[in-house]
């Protein structure tokens, strides 16, 4: 019998948060139970006591389930009953669909176990945190990894899926390690990633991919691979300064744009230098990259090189070596520079899923490493919002790929 109204007012805060709780509890039971019942008549044809011409099976008897949704654990009366059509095996037993056999946790909270363990959290600080939820229920090592283990399937479809409806105009590459468990040795691994740019602005990751360097051979097994799947004519690529990824990416698409990101090109300069002439060259180096409009950057660029050579004639050199890949980005409409004008974007995102891991230590294999990034953003622990200036960008998309001829390469007849 419930408490009083008067009752009510007395009660302690932990007892009125029980009392709450377990009204819920028993209210949820109760649907539960009636929706498994009315899927269990409809799947039957009729119902309790009713004779017909409409019945498909009979009932059989009940049985009692355990079952953990977002108001904790329920134990759920389930009916039993089989089908008039015989089965290979004699018989064929009626099992729900909302409720599948095997079934012991919501998707619901299923979910929460996943995002919780995505976010950096070990299995026993899953257990802890959600034990209000889980009320005692089993959560082992293994009841984590057979949830997680479903990002599997879903991770295979998402890194051969068809690429050709996105229309990606920019891409940035970029790659990171992974400390990856193999055999008894943990090893730092390459983590080779593309983040695409539609021509609508929004952005989207491509691929993940593990390899063994970050050489052009291991790049060009990326890029050749985006190309197959549908990216044929992207319009500009930002880059770092790996020589192997710049070779890769001409190669894949010899007309494509090449802007050298500008950030780590001022952290080569620098070691060709004393320390002491760090914030001089940071200064002048910042007049070409911030110019107003390539022009003035270009005049700040021999300034740069008259200015430095003699002192610091490594540090002419090293700019020398990124030349106009460097100012590509003043070719885009002015309010996209800044995202331009580095790879800031795609080591973000690397940083990121850094972050995430980081808690995970060494992971068991390259396969769990993968999964586990792409489930990060996928579950939606890692959002992508839309460039600066989008509303310019599909302008210029058009007119560099008419420029090198490109618009036909994106028809699905040609």
């Amino acid at each position: 019998m419930s408490k009083s109204r008067a009752e009510l007012q007395f009660i302690t805060r932990a007892e009125r948060k029980e009392t709450l709780e377990s009204q819920l509890r028993a209210k949820t039971r109760v649907w539960i139970e009636e929706i498994i019942e009315e899927e269990f008549e409809a799947a039957m044809g009729i119902g309790w006591y009713e004779r017909g011409e409409g019945r498909q099976g009979y009932r059989k008897s009940t049985r009692t389930r355990t079952v953990t949704s977002r108001n904790g654990r329920h134990k759920i009366v389930m009916p039993r009953g089989q089908y008039f059509e015989p089965a290979p095996d004699g018989r064929k037993e009626w099992n729900s669909r909302i409720l599948p056999p095997y079934k012991r946790r919501t998707d619901e909270v299923e979910d929460a176990l996943v995002m919780s363990y995505l976010s950096g959290t070990n299995t026993r600080r899953i257990k802890s945190a959600l034990a209000p939820l889980l009320e005692g229920a089993a959560l082992s090592r293994s009841t984590v990894s057979r949830i997680v283990a479903r990002l599997c399937e879903e991770y295979e479809v998402w890194r051969k899926r068809d690429l050709s409806q996105e229309d990606i105009a920019i891409l940035f590459l970029d790659g990171f390690r992974l400390r990856i468990r193999l055999g008894r040795k943990v090893e730092s691994i390459p983590v080779l990633c593309a983040l695409g740019v539609k021509a609508d602005g929004s952005r989207l990751i491509l691929s993940l991919e593990m390899r063994t360097s970050e050489s052009e051979v291991a790049w060009l097994a990326v890029t050749e691979d985006l190309s197959q799947r549908g990216v044929k004519a992207p319009i500009l690529a930002l880059i770092d300064g790996s020589a192997g990824l710049h070779a890769a990416v001409e190669e894949s698409w010899p007309w494509i744009d090449i802007q050298r990101c500008t950030k780590h090109k001022l952290e080569n300069l620098y070691t060709h230098a004393p320390k002491r002439h760090y914030d001089e060259i940071k200064e002048d180096y910042h007049t070409i990259v911030y110019a107003q409009n390539d022009s003035e950057a270009l005049r700040a660029y021999r300034q740069f090189e008259k200015k430095w050579e003699k002192d610091c004639p490594g540090v002419v050199t090293s700019l020398q070596e990124g030349g106009d890949e460097l100012l590509t980005f003043f070719r885009y409409p002015e309010g996209m520079h800044k995202m331009l004008r580095t790879t800031n974007s795609i080591e973000r995102l690397n940083e990121e899923f850094r972050r995430r891991v980081k808690t995970q230590g060494s992971l068991p294999n390259a396969d769990a490493g993968l999964r586990l990034l792409y489930g990060l953003f996928v579950s939606g622990l890692i959002t992508l919002r839309r460039i600066d200036a989008w509303k310019e960008l599909a302008i210029v998309v058009h007119a560099k790929r008419m420029e090198h001829g490109l618009i036909k390469q994106l028809d699905p007849a040609a």
